[in-house]
Protein backbone atom coordinates (compact mmCIF):
# COMPACT_ATOMS: atom_id res chain seq x y z
CA UNK A 1 0.00 0.00 0.00
CA UNK A 2 1.35 3.42 -0.94
CA UNK A 3 1.53 6.08 1.75
CA UNK A 4 -0.28 9.31 0.88
CA UNK A 5 2.06 12.11 -0.15
CA UNK A 6 2.32 14.59 2.75
CA UNK A 7 3.75 17.25 0.41
CA UNK A 8 0.95 19.37 -1.01
CA UNK A 9 2.79 21.03 -3.91
CA UNK A 10 1.10 24.29 -4.89
CA UNK A 11 -1.93 24.91 -2.68
CA UNK A 12 -3.88 27.64 -0.91
CA UNK A 13 -4.84 28.01 2.72
CA UNK A 14 -7.53 30.52 1.76
CA UNK A 15 -5.32 33.38 0.62
CA UNK A 16 -1.84 33.51 -0.96
CA UNK A 17 -0.56 30.40 -2.77
CA UNK A 18 1.95 28.16 -0.98
CA UNK A 19 4.38 25.52 -2.18
CA UNK A 20 5.21 22.40 -0.19
CA UNK A 21 7.61 19.74 -1.48
CA UNK A 22 10.41 17.59 -0.15
CA UNK A 23 13.86 19.17 -0.20
CA UNK A 24 12.48 22.65 -0.95
CA UNK A 25 13.79 25.18 1.55
CA UNK A 26 11.06 27.16 3.30
CA UNK A 27 11.10 30.31 5.39
CA UNK A 28 8.42 30.00 8.07
CA UNK A 29 7.12 32.52 10.59
CA UNK A 30 4.64 31.61 13.30
CA UNK A 31 3.47 33.85 16.11
CA UNK A 32 1.81 33.94 19.48
CA UNK A 33 -1.99 34.18 19.56
CA UNK A 34 -1.97 37.68 21.09
CA UNK A 35 0.86 39.15 19.00
CA UNK A 36 -0.99 40.75 16.11
CA UNK A 37 -4.29 42.58 16.54
CA UNK A 38 -6.66 42.00 13.60
CA UNK A 39 -6.99 45.73 12.93
CA UNK A 40 -3.32 45.85 11.89
CA UNK A 41 -3.90 43.55 8.94
CA UNK A 42 -7.23 45.17 8.08
CA UNK A 43 -5.48 48.53 7.52
CA UNK A 44 -3.27 47.28 4.67
CA UNK A 45 -4.73 47.31 1.15
CA UNK A 46 -2.73 44.41 -0.31
CA UNK A 47 -0.80 41.27 0.73
CA UNK A 48 2.59 43.01 0.53
CA UNK A 49 1.35 45.87 2.70
CA UNK A 50 -0.11 43.40 5.21
CA UNK A 51 3.22 41.58 5.42
CA UNK A 52 5.14 44.82 6.06
CA UNK A 53 2.65 45.97 8.69
CA UNK A 54 2.69 42.54 10.35
CA UNK A 55 6.52 42.50 10.45
CA UNK A 56 6.68 45.98 11.99
CA UNK A 57 3.99 45.16 14.56
CA UNK A 58 5.62 41.87 15.55
CA UNK A 59 9.02 43.53 15.94
CA UNK A 60 7.40 46.21 18.12
CA UNK A 61 6.61 43.48 20.65
CA UNK A 62 2.81 43.45 20.75
CA UNK A 63 1.06 41.10 23.17
CA UNK A 64 2.32 39.44 26.34
CA UNK A 65 5.55 38.30 24.60
CA UNK A 66 5.64 34.94 26.39
CA UNK A 67 8.74 33.94 24.43
CA UNK A 68 10.76 36.45 26.50
CA UNK A 69 10.60 33.89 29.30
CA UNK A 70 13.86 31.95 28.99
CA UNK A 71 12.26 28.60 29.84
CA UNK A 72 9.67 29.05 27.11
CA UNK A 73 12.19 30.25 24.50
CA UNK A 74 14.45 27.32 25.40
CA UNK A 75 11.53 24.91 25.03
CA UNK A 76 10.70 26.27 21.58
CA UNK A 77 14.34 26.21 20.46
CA UNK A 78 14.71 22.59 21.62
CA UNK A 79 11.53 21.65 19.71
CA UNK A 80 12.83 23.28 16.52
CA UNK A 81 16.06 21.32 16.74
CA UNK A 82 14.65 18.00 17.96
CA UNK A 83 13.96 16.46 14.52
CA UNK A 84 16.76 18.30 12.69
CA UNK A 85 18.25 15.74 10.31
CA UNK A 86 15.31 13.36 10.71
CA UNK A 87 12.21 15.17 9.44
CA UNK A 88 13.87 18.32 8.12
CA UNK A 89 17.15 20.18 8.02
CA UNK A 90 17.10 23.26 10.23
CA UNK A 91 19.12 25.91 8.40
CA UNK A 92 18.46 29.01 10.53
CA UNK A 93 16.08 30.11 13.26
CA UNK A 94 15.31 32.93 15.65
CA UNK A 95 12.89 33.03 18.55
CA UNK A 96 11.66 36.55 19.11
CA UNK A 97 9.52 37.64 22.11
CA UNK A 98 6.24 37.07 20.22
CA UNK A 99 7.10 35.13 17.07
CA UNK A 100 9.45 32.53 15.60
CA UNK A 101 11.41 32.41 12.34
CA UNK A 102 12.65 29.12 10.91
CA UNK A 103 14.43 28.33 7.66
CA UNK A 104 14.00 24.62 7.03
CA UNK A 105 14.28 22.02 4.33
CA UNK A 106 11.54 19.39 4.83
CA UNK A 107 12.78 15.90 4.03
CA UNK A 108 10.87 13.33 1.98
CA UNK A 109 7.70 12.20 3.71
CA UNK A 110 7.44 15.21 6.03
CA UNK A 111 5.04 17.93 4.92
CA UNK A 112 5.61 21.52 5.99
CA UNK A 113 2.23 21.96 7.66
CA UNK A 114 2.73 18.77 9.73
CA UNK A 115 6.17 19.99 10.85
CA UNK A 116 4.87 23.40 11.94
CA UNK A 117 1.83 21.84 13.60
CA UNK A 118 4.04 19.46 15.60
CA UNK A 119 6.20 22.36 16.85
CA UNK A 120 3.17 24.39 17.84
CA UNK A 121 1.20 21.57 19.44
CA UNK A 122 4.13 20.25 21.50
CA UNK A 123 5.29 23.65 22.71
CA UNK A 124 1.85 25.17 23.41
CA UNK A 125 0.95 22.62 26.06
CA UNK A 126 4.29 22.86 27.82
CA UNK A 127 4.57 26.65 27.55
CA UNK A 128 1.10 27.09 29.06
CA UNK A 129 2.17 24.84 31.95
CA UNK A 130 5.39 26.83 32.49
CA UNK A 131 3.47 30.10 32.43
CA UNK A 132 0.63 28.69 34.55
CA UNK A 133 -1.96 29.77 32.02
CA UNK A 134 -4.59 28.26 29.73
CA UNK A 135 -5.92 29.06 26.30
CA UNK A 136 -4.51 29.53 22.85
CA UNK A 137 -0.78 29.99 22.84
CA UNK A 138 -0.01 30.18 19.10
CA UNK A 139 -2.00 31.92 16.37
CA UNK A 140 -3.70 29.26 14.23
CA UNK A 141 -1.88 30.00 10.97
CA UNK A 142 1.70 30.65 9.88
CA UNK A 143 3.46 32.43 7.03
CA UNK A 144 5.67 30.48 4.65
CA UNK A 145 7.70 31.25 1.55
CA UNK A 146 9.79 28.84 -0.45
CA UNK A 147 13.36 29.89 -1.19
CA UNK A 148 13.84 30.58 -4.89
CA UNK A 149 17.62 30.79 -5.28
CA UNK A 150 20.96 31.27 -3.51
CA UNK A 151 20.48 35.03 -3.17
CA UNK A 152 17.06 34.55 -1.57
CA UNK A 153 18.58 31.91 0.73
CA UNK A 154 21.35 34.24 1.94
CA UNK A 155 18.95 37.18 2.35
CA UNK A 156 16.58 34.99 4.38
CA UNK A 157 19.31 33.81 6.76
CA UNK A 158 20.46 37.40 7.29
CA UNK A 159 16.88 38.57 7.90
CA UNK A 160 16.17 35.76 10.37
CA UNK A 161 19.40 36.00 12.34
CA UNK A 162 19.44 39.81 12.44
CA UNK A 163 15.81 40.21 13.47
CA UNK A 164 16.76 40.81 17.16
CA UNK A 165 19.18 43.56 16.06
CA UNK A 166 16.53 45.17 13.84
CA UNK A 167 14.04 45.05 16.72
CA UNK A 168 16.54 46.63 19.14
CA UNK A 169 16.86 43.52 21.33
CA UNK A 170 20.55 42.87 20.68
CA UNK A 171 23.55 44.83 19.47
CA UNK A 172 24.97 41.92 17.44
CA UNK A 173 23.07 38.95 16.00
CA UNK A 174 25.30 36.37 17.66
CA UNK A 175 24.47 37.79 21.12
CA UNK A 176 20.87 36.58 20.87
CA UNK A 177 20.62 33.25 22.71
CA UNK A 178 17.55 31.99 20.86
CA UNK A 179 18.97 32.01 17.35
CA UNK A 180 21.24 30.14 14.98
CA UNK A 181 23.43 33.25 14.57
CA UNK A 182 25.86 32.21 17.28
CA UNK A 183 25.96 28.57 16.17
CA UNK A 184 28.01 28.27 13.06
CA UNK A 185 27.08 24.70 12.05
CA UNK A 186 23.85 26.23 10.88
CA UNK A 187 23.28 28.53 7.96
CA UNK A 188 24.55 25.87 5.54
CA UNK A 189 24.05 26.40 1.88
CA UNK A 190 21.32 24.45 0.05
CA UNK A 191 22.26 20.92 -0.94
CA UNK A 192 25.10 20.56 1.58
Amino acid sequence: MTEPNPHKGWHSRGYLPHFDAANVIQSVIFRLADSLPSYVLDQAPDPRGRRKMADATLDAGMGACALREARVAGLVQAALLYFDGGRYRMLAWCIMPNHVHALIEPLEGNGLSAIVQSWKSFTAKRANAILEREGSFWAPDYFDRYIRDQGHFETSIHYIEHNPVKAGLAHDADEWLWSSAGRRGFGRTPGT
